[in-house]
């Protein structure tokens, strides 16, 4: 029977309890996504209403049904959706997957409070992305460059430094020549306790800490806690960005563990399952996520999201990774035969990509010869490959003059440009200068996607600076 309470209405008749769900019987009122606090004699959970319909009410338990029974637990209808406290007071802190502190301090004292799941960016007002931020990492900002407002995810694959660039990522992001303040939001999913340890103790140790917040769901937490964790961060990023006026970078690893959570949650429901038993919503589930990064017109702040997966046998037609790059605009991929070369960071250039590069760069933004230089990176990298493959077959003797020096190339490349330490932070101008350096292990007469004027500029061992 129902039972008015105050700020709801009570249940105590649960019918059923289905891996991480309990469905509610009698229930009058309730809406989808409600908030429900359920209480037990160990204690009280928060879940939320997936379904309504017959009388009964589908709840989602954060925390797990673990401990729960169908006698003795009361389910309170809260009639409002889940919400967080944000201020300016959420940076420098650390978090639950659902938003509760967990670095021994008092929670922080909210100006507002928000929805987690955010309120969709009117497409109209939506600003185009077009502002360079310098990652300080070599390979991303020359080649598949980050641009304030985008979405750009980090494919990877089990046991690569994928934590590491995102880490490294975070400590150095910067948005050049801007007064604006800038902050990073760091969301982890299901991850073990030692990379939790690593993401805290790298920001603390660079003093990033102080303009972040971290959000952490580690993988003994309940996995159906993992489903919340990027909503309530990217809450947080939000209020940040439209409310206060900072450039936020939302880091987010690994939404692998939130699509398992999700098919978790659909084999429970038992719904028909998708491809791989993924449910067959899951592409407008990630869209959801993703789609709250951007700028919105006449507001200072931003979202940039860079979220992190990692593909199941390094498989990029997996439904994760394949879903996810028809919604952002472009990937950064990790190779694995780069990484068993022993080269930070690995990125599979031919296989990246940044699909809103072109109007991040240039002139005023990064540097005049910066989109000529990446198209001849490519172009250069791209038949170092080719002729790699070749010389297995007929042996680098059977090869030209010029055929050597891009094989020549291709080991400068991979081994002066792309790798760098990851605590090294270079600037745009350092980064371009070394691409320089290493195209001029080509002949001149090579560089055909670079105009004459740039190649007398800048061609040499040493070029000089802009």
């Amino acid at each position: 029977m129902p039972s008015n309470t105050i700020g709801g209405v009570e249940y105590t008749r649960v019918a059923e309890i289905r891996g991480p769900l309990i469905v509610v019987e009698g229930v009058t009122r309730a809406a989808f996504d409600e908030l429900v606090e359920i209480e037990t004699a160990e204690g009280k959970k928060l879940g939320r209403v997936l379904e309504v319909g017959g009388g009964r009410a589908v709840v989602q338990v954060f925390e797990g049904t673990s401990g729960l029974s169908t006698t003795g637990t009361r389910s309170r209808f809260t009639g409002k959706t889940m919400e967080i406290p944000v201020s300016n007071e959420l940076l420098g802190r650390v978090f639950d997957g659902l938003g509760r502190p967990i670095d021994g301090l008092p929670p922080p004292v909210g100006e507002d409070f928000r929805d987690v799941n955010g309120a969709p960016i009117n497409p109209e007002q939506r600003d185009y992305p077009e502002d360079f931020i310098q990652t300080g990492v070599s390979v991303v900002d020359a080649m598949m460059t980050l641009v304030r407002g985008q979405k750009l995810p980090i494919f990877s694959g089990a046991g690569m430094p994928h934590n590491q660039l995102a880490a490294q990522i975070a400590r150095q992001a910067t948005v050049l020549g801007e007064s604006e303040e800038f902050a990073v939001i760091f969301a982890a999913i299901g991850v073990q306790h030692s990379e939790a340890a690593f993401f805290r103790r790298t920001l603390e140790e660079s003093g990033a800490i102080r303009r972040s917040a971290l959000f952490l769901n580690l993988a003994d937490d309940p996995a159906i806690e993992r489903t919340i964790t990027p909503r309530v961060a990217l809450t947080a990023a939000e209020y940040l960005a439209f409310d206060l006026g900072y450039q936020v970078l939302a880091i987010i690893t690994d939404m692998t563990n939130y699509a398992e959570s999700l098919r978790e949650i659909s084999a429970a429901r038992e719904e028909v399952p998708g491809r791989k038993g993924y449910p067959g919503y899951l592409y407008t589930d990630l869209a959801t996520i993703y789609e709250r990064a951007g700028k919105i017109k006449g507001k200072k702040g931003s979202v940039t999201q860079m979220p992190i997966l990692s593909m199941p046998s390094d498989d990029i037609t997996h439904p994760i990774p394949d879903l996810t790059g028809y919604i952002t605009e472009g990937q950064i991929v990790l190779g694995r035969e780069l990484f068993r070369k022993g080269i930070y960071p690995p990125v599979n250039v031919l296989s990246s990509l940044s699909r809103l590069q072109k109007d991040g760069i240039g002139e005023g933004k990064t540097r005049i010869d910066h989109a000529e230089v990446q198209n001849q990176l490519y172009d250069a990298y791209s038949r170092a490959q080719e002729l790699r493959s070749l010389a297995e077959i007929v042996g680098k003797a059977g090869l030209s003059g010029v055929d050597a020096q891009y094989l020549s190339f291709g080991d400068l490349f991979e081994q002066n440009f792309l790798k760098q330490s990851p605590d090294e932070n270079r600037t745009i101008e350092d980064t371009l200068s070394l691409a320089w350096r290493t195209l001029s292990e080509l002949p001149e007469s090579e560089l055909t996607k670079i105009r004459l004027e740039y190649v007398q500029k800048y061609y040499g061992k040493n070029p000089q600076k802009a």
